[in-house]
């Protein structure tokens, strides 16, 4: 028999390392992802490959039993069995079923109105990354006893140290079982998992089924991105042009109160109940296969892509849905129980190549809309291996939440399925709701929904407004950064029109007619000479940025001993800081911080909303909040005011205000890299060195009170983006700084640091011996003076004589808008950006010339 994995491994020279049943457990495929080209494919686990649903139920079973000879049946007793979503909540139910004396949880992506949210995490190193913990009862995680984790693949181990992180902040217990199928991890990950646990002070266990590694030669990602690209058009399986019969539903007869699975909590009596219902359920299928199959199912004649043993092809398909796997997976087992020849897989999210050759573990796809109103908005959903299989049925198994005109449109799941498959039958679940949820579940009938019928909550708002807050923006979908790299806590208002002329803006933000938050500017698209000195100048400052990120990065820290800072960017100067900060703590010590960018506006304080979800998924005294540099403090005070306010309002503390920089020149907090004002290469350029994030905007016909603040995402800039190469080319030099930024941390951490405003000071001087009257239209810093060039209508540049070096790009801009620059002596910056006092499109510059923008 062909291993599943030859065709990816001949390519790209991957090595599945490890004992003769690895290749029987896992093949390989290749998808679209910045961090690893290939996957690995389980055949056991029941989502890509369809399986026995006796092999899939038996995988997940015996290692349970094997936990709870581990952990004795005491422990096993108040034990508590979480799996992850989508593709381990069959597995971690079956676990759990193994366990028998535990109740389960899954991990979900769906919110549920009125239901509170007991934590979250995220995935890195997946497409959708953002995890919920919903259970109807609260306590359900609260106890002391050991908490079981099951996820199919153990490999870099961040998604388990995330979740236990967040989950031990909140319900510390002493003991921590991981258990996976497989145990992927490289030498390198291998000693994480006893670090982590002597860093927590609990024990960490890990059970899995087999152990290897995969080895990847050098230049993997690239080679595997171009496979990709040159077969991802051709292997589609679309349905053919017409129409298709509609399937044959299925009454279930759902018992009465019995959850449809772990979303919300499923109990050793749920289980119990289950089993006692499950002839019942399977002889209603069975009741609906008669007409086409009596009651055996044979081999069917057309033969495919391999769906199981070799040589033997399935009759019947039960196919579930995304999460919903447990359920189909055990009417699956019902079946199979009664004589039938069953095979059971689910469709997904992932997206994942498909290549029809023996040698490669996804043979089809079928491609097809989300049909469940997901919460993070439409998409593609896939279902793998199905076409050409040579089924002669499939059972679709869905949840009430998903049975919608989506699913029964002409693209639908059902008419893809139709199209390759001579039968379809569609049994339907009753999406389980917690009595304190208010989620409005249509009714299952023999009828499709109507067009009007909607998944909206009757009821608004859960008792926790933290709860209803959407996840965090990422990557692709928003942003050009990895998804791992940062989480925007914004909404998307990339189809708003919100760009207007500088000067009308500076005229209404003046006059009091608007506030300058409440527009964008038109985004400054740069010269070649411009972006040829950005490069120049991001090649001479990249070791001097280096230095800062780390110093200020080893500063928090140190400030922070024994525990994991969340870093959280002030959009968007802060983004590209934060995303290097984490990078570097993670080249350093090994450490996967979470980074989130959240908005913060003069005038108008920090993203209340942001604050929420942050004190909802993490303790607020990790939270540390990172900024690009300071110039006289406003940014920094406007900090302080909005969280001494939050505290009051919410009863929510433990927030620090303090700010951690790169530069401090306006000497206003206590925790930077350095307090020179020098270059730092990402203030050059708007949103193409800031992942194609706008500014933030904060307008109230936009921006409801229960919404984050709002920012564009500039696709159309993609060709113009910088934002990976300044990362890179920073990141690139931490190795050659390291040593000197140890001895710059040593002495920082025993200098005296506190804050001196002088910087204010300054400012306050030169508003005054200027004329202008208004300590706002004074910007600053190299960094400020830059946005006031790029974003406002500059009066004159303030340069300090000697600073040149560092204002190769401020002085062309200058000369782009014919702005004068006047050197002067004894500044405490390398410049100052004046904007023009009370702007009119007729007023005068210095020149006596009106001021344009050019």
């Amino acid at each position: 028999m062909v291993w599943t994995g030859t065709w990816v491994a001949e390519r790209l020279g991957v090595e599945l390392i490890g004992g003769e049943e690895l290749p029987a457990l896992l093949g390989l495929a290749l998808r679209r992802n910045p961090k690893r080209a290939h996957l690995l494919v389980s055949s056991v686990l029941g989502k890509h490959v369809p399986q026995r649903p006796s092999v899939v139920y038996g995988s997940g079973l015996g290692l349970g039993v094997r936990v709870r000879e581990l952990l004795g049946d005491e422990e096993a007793a108040r034990s508590v069995v979480l799996g992850y979503a989508e593709t381990a909540t069959a597995l971690g139910h079956a676990v759990a079923d193994g366990l028998g004396l535990a109740p389960y949880l899954h991990s979900t992506r769906r919110p549920v109105a009125g239901v509170a949210r007991a934590g979250g995490f995220e995935e890195s190193h997946s497409h959708a990354t953002s995890h919920l913990l919903l259970p109807e009862d609260p306590a359900l995680l609260a106890g002391g006893g050991p908490l079981v984790l099951v996820d199919d693949e153990f490999s870099t181990g961040n998604t388990v140290l995330n979740t236990i992180r967040d989950l031990h902040a909140r319900y510390p217990r002493e003991r921590y079982v991981v258990v996976a199928l497989v145990d992927m991890r490289s030498g390198a990950d291998l000693g994480r998992l006893d670090a982590f646990a002597e860093e927590i002070g609990a024990r960490v266990d890990l059970i899995a089924a087999a152990a290897g590694t995969v080895r990847l030669p050098d230049g993997v990602l690239e080679k595997g991105r171009a496979l990709v690209e040159r077969h991802e058009t051709a292997h589609r399986a679309a349905a053919p042009a017409g129409g298709t019969p509609p399937p044959v539903r299925i009454p279930l007869d759902w018992p009465e109160g019995l959850p449809d699975g772990g979303r919300h909590g499923f109990t050793p009596e749920h289980r119990e109940h289950l089993e006692k219902a499950l002839p019942a359920l399977a002889a209603r299928i069975e009741e609906a296969l008669h007409p086409a199959t009596g009651t055996e199912s044979g081999p069917a004649a057309v033969s495919g892509p391999a769906a199981g043993t070799p040589g033997q092809q399935p009759g019947i398909l039960v196919l579930g849905f995304e999460e919903l796997m447990y359920a189909p997976l055990r009417l699956a087992g019902a079946l199979e129980d009664a004589g039938h020849d069953v095979r059971y897989s689910t469709t997904t999210r992932s997206p994942v190549l498909a290549v029809d050759d023996p040698g490669y573990a996804i043979r089809t796809r079928l491609v097809f809309p989300a049909h469940d109103d997901p919460a993070d908005g439409p998409g593609e959903r896939y279902a793998y291996n199905v076409a050409g299989a040579g089924f002669d049925t499939v059972v679709l198994v869905v949840d009430s939440a998903a049975d919608t005109p989506e699913l029964h449109a002409p693209d639908g799941l059902l008419a893809q399925l139709a199209a390759h498959v001579p039968r379809v039958l569609l049994a339907v679940v009753p999406a389980y709701e917690p009595p304190t949820a208010s989620v409005a579940t249509p009714a299952t009938t023999d009828e499709p929904p109507a067009a009007s019928s909607t998944l909206t909550p009757t009821v608004s708002e859960a008792p926790e407004r933290s709860s209803m807050l959407p996840e965090p923006l990422r990557g692709p979908a928003f942003s050009s950064y990895a998804p791992e790299e940062v989480g925007w806590l914004l909404q998307d208002l990339s189809g708003v029109e919100l760009e207007a002329p500088t000067e009308e803006r500076e005229e209404a933000i003046q006059s009091g007619g608007a506030h300058y938050a409440e527009s964008l500017p038109v985004e400054y698209q740069p010269s070649a000479r411009y972006q040829e000195l950005f490069h120049s100048a991001l090649e001479s400052s990249a070791a001097r940025m280096a230095r800062a990120v780390g110093t200020v990065t080893e500063t928090v820290l140190a400030e922070k001993p024994g525990r994991a800072p969340v870093l959280v960017s002030l959009a968007r100067a802060g983004t590209p800081v934060g995303v290097l900060m984490r990078r570097w703590a993670q080249a350093r010590h090994g450490l996967d911080l979470p980074h989130y960018a959240v908005s913060i506006v003069r005038g108008r304080g920090i993203d209340a909303n942001a604050l929420r979800w942050l004190a909802a998924h993490h303790d607020p005294a990790d939270v540390v909040f990172v900024d690009g540099w300071t110039g006289k403090g406003a940014i920094t005070r406007e900090l302080a005011e909005a969280i001494k306010e939050f505290e009051t309002a919410e009863g929510i503390s433990g927030f620090d205000p303090e700010i951690a920089v790169l530069a401090d020149p306006g000497a206003c907090v206590r925790t930077y890299g350095t307090r020179e004002d020098f270059l730092i290469p990402s203030a050059c350029l708007n949103s193409t060195v800031s992942g194609l994030i706008s500014r933030t905007v904060l307008r109230s016909d936009l921006v409801g009170p229960n919404d984050f603040h709002g920012a564009k995402f500039y696709r159309e800039l993609a060709g113009s983006d910088v934002s990976g190469a300044f990362l890179d080319a920073v990141a690139a030099r931490f190795d050659e700084v390291a040593e000197t930024v140890d001895v710059d941390v040593k002495e920082l951490l025993a200098a005296d640091r506190t804050p001196t405003w002088e910087g204010w000071a300054a400012v306050e001087r030169i508003s005054e011996e200027y004329g202008i009257h208004d300590v706002n239209l004074v910007k600053p810093g190299v960094g400020e003076t830059t946005r006031v060039l790029l974003r406002r209508v500059p009066w004159k540049i303030l340069a300090k004589r000697g600073a040149e070096a560092d204002l190769a790009h401020v002085r062309l801009l200058a000369e782009q808008r014919g702005v004068p620059v006047e050197f002067v002596d004894e500044l405490p910056y390398s410049c100052v950006g004046l904007i023009h006092p009370q702007y009119t499109r007729g007023a005068t510059g210095a020149d006596g010339k009106a001021v344009v923008s050019q």
